[in-house]
Protein backbone atom coordinates (compact mmCIF):
# COMPACT_ATOMS: atom_id res chain seq x y z
CA UNK A 1 0.00 0.00 0.00
CA UNK A 2 1.68 3.45 -0.70
CA UNK A 3 2.03 6.08 1.17
CA UNK A 4 1.50 10.02 0.46
CA UNK A 5 4.52 12.20 1.38
CA UNK A 6 4.16 15.85 0.08
CA UNK A 7 5.83 18.99 1.08
CA UNK A 8 3.29 22.18 2.46
CA UNK A 9 6.25 24.31 3.14
CA UNK A 10 10.04 24.35 2.46
CA UNK A 11 12.98 25.27 5.09
CA UNK A 12 15.62 26.52 5.13
CA UNK A 13 39.88 2.73 4.10
CA UNK A 14 39.48 1.49 6.90
CA UNK A 15 36.60 -0.38 5.86
CA UNK A 16 36.49 -0.21 2.25
CA UNK A 17 39.19 -2.90 1.98
CA UNK A 18 39.39 -5.15 5.14
CA UNK A 19 42.49 -7.51 3.78
CA UNK A 20 45.91 -7.16 2.66
CA UNK A 21 48.75 -5.01 4.07
CA UNK A 22 48.79 -2.22 1.27
CA UNK A 23 45.72 -0.82 3.81
CA UNK A 24 43.48 1.98 2.48
CA UNK A 25 41.71 1.48 -0.84
CA UNK A 26 39.13 3.68 -2.59
CA UNK A 27 35.56 2.77 -2.78
CA UNK A 28 34.03 3.69 -5.99
CA UNK A 29 32.81 7.12 -6.40
CA UNK A 30 29.12 6.13 -6.28
CA UNK A 31 29.81 4.46 -3.03
CA UNK A 32 31.27 7.02 -1.22
CA UNK A 33 32.87 10.76 -1.04
CA UNK A 34 36.57 10.30 -2.71
CA UNK A 35 36.91 13.50 -4.46
CA UNK A 36 36.12 16.75 -4.38
CA UNK A 37 33.10 18.28 -4.25
CA UNK A 38 31.93 20.71 -1.36
CA UNK A 39 30.41 18.80 1.49
CA UNK A 40 30.58 18.52 5.32
CA UNK A 41 30.38 16.26 7.67
CA UNK A 42 27.29 13.96 8.23
CA UNK A 43 25.72 11.55 10.27
CA UNK A 44 25.94 7.96 8.80
CA UNK A 45 24.49 6.35 11.96
CA UNK A 46 22.93 7.16 15.23
CA UNK A 47 21.02 5.91 18.27
CA UNK A 48 19.47 7.69 20.84
CA UNK A 49 20.52 7.17 24.57
CA UNK A 50 18.70 5.32 27.17
CA UNK A 51 20.29 3.17 30.23
CA UNK A 52 21.13 -0.59 30.64
CA UNK A 53 20.66 -1.87 33.94
CA UNK A 54 24.59 -3.20 35.77
CA UNK A 55 27.75 -1.64 35.16
CA UNK A 56 30.70 -3.17 33.30
CA UNK A 57 34.39 -3.21 34.97
CA UNK A 58 37.86 -4.05 33.02
CA UNK A 59 35.68 -5.29 29.99
CA UNK A 60 35.37 -4.96 26.00
CA UNK A 61 32.10 -3.65 24.38
CA UNK A 62 31.79 -5.02 20.57
CA UNK A 63 28.81 -2.97 19.29
CA UNK A 64 28.33 -3.29 15.20
CA UNK A 65 26.31 -0.48 13.20
CA UNK A 66 25.64 0.03 9.51
CA UNK A 67 26.45 2.87 7.54
CA UNK A 68 23.89 5.08 5.44
CA UNK A 69 25.74 7.16 3.08
CA UNK A 70 29.46 6.87 2.29
CA UNK A 71 32.03 9.24 3.55
CA UNK A 72 35.94 9.59 4.31
CA UNK A 73 37.26 10.50 7.59
CA UNK A 74 34.71 8.13 10.03
CA UNK A 75 34.24 9.57 13.71
CA UNK A 76 32.61 7.77 16.17
CA UNK A 77 30.84 9.80 19.28
CA UNK A 78 30.74 7.91 22.83
CA UNK A 79 27.85 8.84 24.99
CA UNK A 80 28.27 9.12 28.12
CA UNK A 81 24.79 10.98 28.65
CA UNK A 82 23.19 9.18 31.09
CA UNK A 83 26.27 7.96 33.63
CA UNK A 84 26.96 9.00 36.76
CA UNK A 85 30.44 8.59 36.99
CA UNK A 86 33.43 9.22 34.23
CA UNK A 87 33.32 6.57 31.54
CA UNK A 88 36.95 5.69 30.89
CA UNK A 89 38.35 3.96 27.97
CA UNK A 90 41.57 3.53 27.01
CA UNK A 91 41.19 1.60 23.80
CA UNK A 92 38.51 2.00 20.49
CA UNK A 93 38.82 -0.11 17.69
CA UNK A 94 36.74 0.27 14.43
CA UNK A 95 36.50 -2.43 12.21
CA UNK A 96 34.48 -4.37 9.09
CA UNK A 97 32.31 -6.77 10.55
CA UNK A 98 32.81 -10.29 9.24
CA UNK A 99 29.90 -11.85 11.10
CA UNK A 100 29.12 -11.88 14.55
CA UNK A 101 31.25 -10.66 16.85
CA UNK A 102 34.15 -11.17 14.07
CA UNK A 103 35.84 -8.58 12.24
CA UNK A 104 37.48 -8.55 9.08
CA UNK A 105 41.25 -9.51 9.24
CA UNK A 106 43.24 -6.51 8.50
CA UNK A 107 40.31 -4.20 8.98
CA UNK A 108 40.34 -2.96 12.19
CA UNK A 109 41.96 0.64 12.93
CA UNK A 110 42.50 2.32 15.87
CA UNK A 111 40.68 5.77 16.98
CA UNK A 112 42.46 8.68 18.95
CA UNK A 113 40.60 11.73 21.17
CA UNK A 114 42.31 14.65 20.33
CA UNK A 115 45.25 12.77 20.01
CA UNK A 116 44.88 10.46 22.49
CA UNK A 117 44.37 6.59 22.86
CA UNK A 118 42.77 6.95 25.93
CA UNK A 119 39.23 9.08 26.85
CA UNK A 120 37.72 10.22 30.06
CA UNK A 121 33.91 11.17 29.34
CA UNK A 122 32.22 13.37 32.50
CA UNK A 123 29.06 11.79 33.23
CA UNK A 124 26.85 13.66 31.02
CA UNK A 125 29.11 14.19 27.91
CA UNK A 126 29.85 12.92 24.99
CA UNK A 127 33.32 12.92 23.08
CA UNK A 128 33.58 12.40 19.28
CA UNK A 129 37.12 10.70 17.95
CA UNK A 130 39.61 12.42 15.97
CA UNK A 131 38.98 11.72 12.04
CA UNK A 132 40.01 8.13 10.96
CA UNK A 133 41.73 8.61 7.31
CA UNK A 134 39.92 6.71 4.66
CA UNK A 135 37.03 5.81 2.61
CA UNK A 136 33.41 4.32 4.49
CA UNK A 137 31.13 2.50 1.95
CA UNK A 138 27.03 3.03 1.86
CA UNK A 139 25.49 -0.03 4.03
CA UNK A 140 28.90 -1.16 5.74
CA UNK A 141 28.25 -3.35 8.78
CA UNK A 142 30.80 -1.88 11.38
CA UNK A 143 32.34 -3.07 14.51
CA UNK A 144 33.04 -0.22 17.24
CA UNK A 145 34.86 -1.96 20.26
CA UNK A 146 35.62 -0.15 23.21
CA UNK A 147 37.87 -1.34 26.48
CA UNK A 148 36.29 0.29 29.46
CA UNK A 149 38.59 0.74 32.32
CA UNK A 150 37.74 0.44 36.07
CA UNK A 151 33.69 0.15 36.47
CA UNK A 152 31.43 2.44 34.68
CA UNK A 153 28.41 2.85 36.98
CA UNK A 154 25.20 3.39 35.39
CA UNK A 155 25.80 2.69 31.62
CA UNK A 156 24.47 4.95 28.71
CA UNK A 157 22.94 2.43 26.14
CA UNK A 158 20.27 2.57 23.37
CA UNK A 159 18.45 -0.85 24.01
CA UNK A 160 16.34 -3.32 21.84
CA UNK A 161 18.00 -1.94 19.09
CA UNK A 162 17.28 -5.18 17.32
CA UNK A 163 21.15 -6.04 16.95
CA UNK A 164 22.92 -7.83 19.07
CA UNK A 165 25.87 -6.48 20.84
CA UNK A 166 29.05 -8.51 22.72
CA UNK A 167 30.79 -8.54 25.92
CA UNK A 168 34.85 -9.51 26.75
CA UNK A 169 36.48 -11.87 28.58
CA UNK A 170 37.88 -9.22 31.20
CA UNK A 171 40.25 -7.42 29.99
CA UNK A 172 40.94 -5.58 26.61
CA UNK A 173 40.26 -7.46 23.30
CA UNK A 174 39.67 -4.32 21.50
CA UNK A 175 42.25 -5.22 19.02
CA UNK A 176 41.47 -8.65 19.05
CA UNK A 177 39.61 -9.37 14.95
CA UNK A 178 38.43 -12.65 16.19
CA UNK A 179 35.46 -13.36 18.30
CA UNK A 180 37.14 -16.10 20.69
CA UNK A 181 37.18 -13.89 23.56
CA UNK A 182 33.52 -12.59 22.87
CA UNK A 183 29.78 -13.98 23.94
CA UNK A 184 26.71 -12.43 22.66
CA UNK A 185 25.14 -9.91 25.32
CA UNK A 186 22.32 -8.48 24.51
CA UNK A 187 20.19 -6.17 21.50
CA UNK A 188 21.79 -3.66 22.85
CA UNK A 189 24.51 -1.09 21.67
CA UNK A 190 26.29 0.06 24.02
CA UNK A 191 27.78 3.99 24.29
CA UNK A 192 27.42 4.79 20.86
CA UNK A 193 25.71 7.54 19.72
CA UNK A 194 26.89 8.40 16.37
CA UNK A 195 29.05 7.53 13.24
CA UNK A 196 30.00 10.66 11.16
CA UNK A 197 31.32 10.81 8.26
CA UNK A 198 32.27 13.60 5.66
CA UNK A 199 30.54 13.38 2.31
CA UNK A 200 30.67 15.46 -0.75
CA UNK A 201 28.41 17.37 -2.19
CA UNK A 202 25.02 17.94 -0.88
CA UNK A 203 23.96 15.04 1.04
CA UNK A 204 22.54 15.41 4.74
CA UNK A 205 21.05 13.65 7.33
CA UNK A 206 17.30 12.53 8.35
CA UNK A 207 16.45 12.24 11.60
CA UNK A 208 13.71 9.38 12.20
CA UNK A 209 12.40 10.68 15.67
CA UNK A 210 10.30 7.80 17.77
CA UNK A 211 9.48 5.00 19.56
CA UNK A 212 9.62 0.95 19.16
CA UNK A 213 8.45 1.19 15.62
CA UNK A 214 10.87 3.43 14.72
CA UNK A 215 13.30 1.02 16.31
CA UNK A 216 11.30 -1.39 14.76
CA UNK A 217 10.88 -4.12 17.26
CA UNK A 218 9.08 -6.74 15.80
CA UNK A 219 11.64 -7.40 12.90
CA UNK A 220 14.22 -10.04 12.51
CA UNK A 221 17.49 -9.18 14.94
CA UNK A 222 20.19 -8.97 12.74
CA UNK A 223 19.05 -8.05 9.62
CA UNK A 224 18.77 -4.21 9.25
CA UNK A 225 14.96 -4.69 8.34
CA UNK A 226 13.81 -1.65 10.22
CA UNK A 227 11.93 1.01 8.21
CA UNK A 228 14.46 3.62 8.91
CA UNK A 229 17.16 0.83 7.33
CA UNK A 230 15.00 0.35 4.15
CA UNK A 231 14.71 4.17 3.19
CA UNK A 232 18.52 4.61 3.53
CA UNK A 233 18.84 1.74 1.20
CA UNK A 234 16.94 3.69 -0.88
CA UNK A 235 18.40 6.76 -0.81
CA UNK A 236 22.04 4.60 -1.31
CA UNK A 237 21.31 3.07 -4.56
CA UNK A 238 20.62 6.89 -5.88
CA UNK A 239 23.41 8.77 -7.53
CA UNK A 240 25.74 10.79 -4.39
CA UNK A 241 23.57 14.69 -5.12
CA UNK A 242 20.19 12.62 -4.36
CA UNK A 243 21.26 10.41 -1.03
CA UNK A 244 20.30 11.20 1.94
CA UNK A 245 22.11 9.53 5.26
CA UNK A 246 19.31 8.21 7.99
CA UNK A 247 19.84 8.56 11.51
CA UNK A 248 17.46 6.18 13.58
CA UNK A 249 16.23 8.49 16.93
CA UNK A 250 13.92 5.87 17.96
CA UNK A 251 13.61 4.37 21.62
CA UNK A 252 11.14 1.62 22.30
CA UNK A 253 8.41 2.83 24.36
CA UNK A 254 9.08 6.76 24.50
CA UNK A 255 6.72 9.06 24.56
CA UNK A 256 6.54 12.71 23.64
CA UNK A 257 5.15 14.48 26.38
CA UNK A 258 6.16 12.19 29.29
CA UNK A 259 9.38 10.13 30.71
CA UNK A 260 12.67 10.51 32.21
CA UNK A 261 15.91 8.40 31.46
CA UNK A 262 16.11 5.57 34.31
CA UNK A 263 17.20 2.10 34.01
CA UNK A 264 14.70 0.14 32.63
CA UNK A 265 12.77 3.29 31.01
CA UNK A 266 11.67 4.28 27.69
CA UNK A 267 13.60 6.96 27.60
CA UNK A 268 13.41 10.80 28.16
CA UNK A 269 10.61 12.23 26.05
CA UNK A 270 11.14 13.55 23.03
CA UNK A 271 10.77 17.02 24.20
CA UNK A 272 13.35 16.12 26.13
CA UNK A 273 15.63 14.64 23.92
CA UNK A 274 15.22 16.29 20.83
CA UNK A 275 18.16 18.80 21.25
CA UNK A 276 20.71 16.12 22.60
CA UNK A 277 19.60 13.70 20.11
CA UNK A 278 18.24 15.18 16.86
CA UNK A 279 19.17 18.49 16.53
CA UNK A 280 23.12 18.17 17.76
CA UNK A 281 24.09 15.52 15.21
CA UNK A 282 25.78 16.87 12.59
CA UNK A 283 23.99 17.15 9.30
CA UNK A 284 20.50 16.74 10.41
CA UNK A 285 18.26 18.62 7.96
CA UNK A 286 14.97 17.28 8.51
CA UNK A 287 13.05 15.56 11.10
CA UNK A 288 10.95 12.77 10.72
CA UNK A 289 8.73 11.92 13.96
CA UNK A 290 6.39 8.70 14.24
CA UNK A 291 5.78 9.03 18.04
CA UNK A 292 2.52 9.27 20.15
CA UNK A 293 0.98 6.13 20.52
CA UNK A 294 2.49 5.42 24.27
CA UNK A 295 1.53 8.86 24.86
CA UNK A 296 -2.22 7.82 24.62
CA UNK A 297 -1.98 4.56 26.09
CA UNK A 298 -0.76 7.03 28.95
CA UNK A 299 -4.12 8.86 28.91
CA UNK A 300 -2.67 11.63 27.29
CA UNK A 301 -5.63 13.70 24.62
CA UNK A 302 -5.70 14.82 21.42
CA UNK A 303 -4.98 18.36 22.63
CA UNK A 304 -1.91 17.60 24.82
CA UNK A 305 -0.67 15.49 22.04
CA UNK A 306 -1.05 18.20 19.55
CA UNK A 307 0.71 20.49 21.89
CA UNK A 308 3.76 18.79 22.01
CA UNK A 309 3.73 18.09 18.20
CA UNK A 310 3.48 22.01 18.05
CA UNK A 311 6.48 22.46 20.41
CA UNK A 312 8.05 19.95 18.58
CA UNK A 313 7.58 21.87 15.55
CA UNK A 314 8.41 25.22 16.60
CA UNK A 315 11.54 23.80 18.19
CA UNK A 316 12.85 22.41 14.72
CA UNK A 317 11.96 25.38 12.57
CA UNK A 318 13.60 27.61 15.18
CA UNK A 319 16.78 25.30 14.27
CA UNK A 320 16.65 26.05 10.79
CA UNK A 321 15.62 22.40 9.88
CA UNK A 322 11.98 20.93 8.39
CA UNK A 323 9.79 18.51 10.13
CA UNK A 324 7.98 15.51 8.68
CA UNK A 325 4.76 13.72 10.90
CA UNK A 326 3.93 10.82 10.61
CA UNK A 327 0.90 9.40 11.06
CA UNK A 328 0.37 6.92 14.05
CA UNK A 329 -0.02 3.26 12.92
CA UNK A 330 -3.21 0.95 13.62
CA UNK A 331 -3.02 -0.55 16.97
CA UNK A 332 -6.29 -2.06 17.33
CA UNK A 333 -5.74 -5.31 17.93
CA UNK A 334 -2.82 -4.46 20.24
CA UNK A 335 -3.37 -4.05 24.15
CA UNK A 336 -3.12 -0.31 23.45
CA UNK A 337 -6.69 -0.34 21.47
CA UNK A 338 -9.67 0.43 23.48
CA UNK A 339 -12.46 2.64 21.43
CA UNK A 340 -12.14 5.95 23.11
CA UNK A 341 -8.11 5.52 22.48
CA UNK A 342 -8.59 4.89 18.65
CA UNK A 343 -10.73 8.11 18.45
CA UNK A 344 -7.69 10.08 19.79
CA UNK A 345 -5.53 8.22 17.25
CA UNK A 346 -7.76 8.94 14.50
CA UNK A 347 -8.07 12.95 15.80
CA UNK A 348 -4.07 13.01 16.23
CA UNK A 349 -4.31 11.43 12.93
CA UNK A 350 -6.46 14.16 11.29
CA UNK A 351 -4.12 17.20 12.47
CA UNK A 352 -0.67 15.68 11.16
CA UNK A 353 -2.57 15.20 7.77
CA UNK A 354 -4.83 18.74 7.51
CA UNK A 355 -3.60 20.96 9.65
CA UNK A 356 -0.46 22.09 7.17
CA UNK A 357 1.67 22.78 10.41
CA UNK A 358 4.28 20.14 9.74
CA UNK A 359 6.44 20.54 6.84
CA UNK A 360 5.17 17.64 5.08
CA UNK A 361 3.13 13.99 6.01
CA UNK A 362 4.06 10.91 5.92
CA UNK A 363 1.21 8.75 6.01
CA UNK A 364 2.53 5.24 7.71
CA UNK A 365 -1.13 4.73 9.32
CA UNK A 366 -2.17 4.38 5.20
CA UNK A 367 1.19 2.70 4.12
CA UNK A 368 -0.03 -0.23 7.24
CA UNK A 369 -3.50 -0.54 7.78
CA UNK A 370 -6.06 -3.16 7.06
CA UNK A 371 -8.20 -1.78 4.71
CA UNK A 372 -11.44 -4.07 5.45
CA UNK A 373 -10.29 -2.79 9.04
CA UNK A 374 -8.66 0.14 9.38
CA UNK A 375 -8.10 0.36 13.09
CA UNK A 376 -5.75 -2.56 12.64
CA UNK A 377 -2.44 -3.65 10.85
CA UNK A 378 -2.37 -5.82 8.08
CA UNK A 379 -2.39 -9.29 9.11
CA UNK A 380 0.82 -9.94 7.02
CA UNK A 381 2.14 -6.82 8.30
CA UNK A 382 1.79 -7.52 12.27
CA UNK A 383 4.46 -8.79 14.39
CA UNK A 384 2.00 -10.24 16.17
CA UNK A 385 0.87 -8.09 18.97
CA UNK A 386 -1.12 -5.83 16.59
CA UNK A 387 1.17 -2.91 17.31
CA UNK A 388 5.00 -3.29 15.94
CA UNK A 389 4.94 -4.39 12.19
CA UNK A 390 6.99 -7.36 11.48
CA UNK A 391 9.56 -7.36 8.11
CA UNK A 392 7.32 -6.76 5.88
CA UNK A 393 5.47 -4.17 7.36
CA UNK A 394 8.94 -2.50 8.01
CA UNK A 395 9.22 -3.15 4.11
CA UNK A 396 5.91 -1.72 3.31
CA UNK A 397 6.68 1.67 5.81
CA UNK A 398 10.26 2.33 4.55
CA UNK A 399 9.26 1.42 0.65
CA UNK A 400 6.51 4.11 0.77
CA UNK A 401 8.01 8.08 0.82
CA UNK A 402 8.62 9.62 -2.33
CA UNK A 403 12.58 10.02 -1.87
CA UNK A 404 12.87 13.73 -2.96
CA UNK A 405 10.11 14.76 -0.16
CA UNK A 406 12.74 14.07 2.37
CA UNK A 407 14.96 16.51 1.00
CA UNK A 408 14.51 19.95 2.83
CA UNK A 409 15.48 23.07 1.73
Amino acid sequence: MGMNLSWRRMGASLLVTAVGAAGLVAAAPDDAATTGGGGGLVTTWGAADDIAGGSLSDMTVRNVLRTSVGGKDLRIRISNANGDQPLVSDSVYVGRQDSGASVVPGSSRRLTFSGSTTVTIPPGAMAISDPLPGVVPALTSLTVSLHVVGTTGVITAHNRAMQHSYKSTSGDHAADESSTAYQTESSAWFFLNAAIVEATRDVATVATLGDSITSSVGTTIDTNRRWPDILAARYARLPEPARLAISNEGISGNRVLGGVAKAGSAGASALARLDKDVLTKPGVRTVLVLEGINDIYAGATTEQLVAGYRQLIARVHASGRCIVGGTLTPMGSSFVYTPEKEAIRQAVNTFIRTSGEFDGVADFDAATRDPADPSRLAAAYDGGDGLHPNDAGNQAMGDAPNLDSLRCG
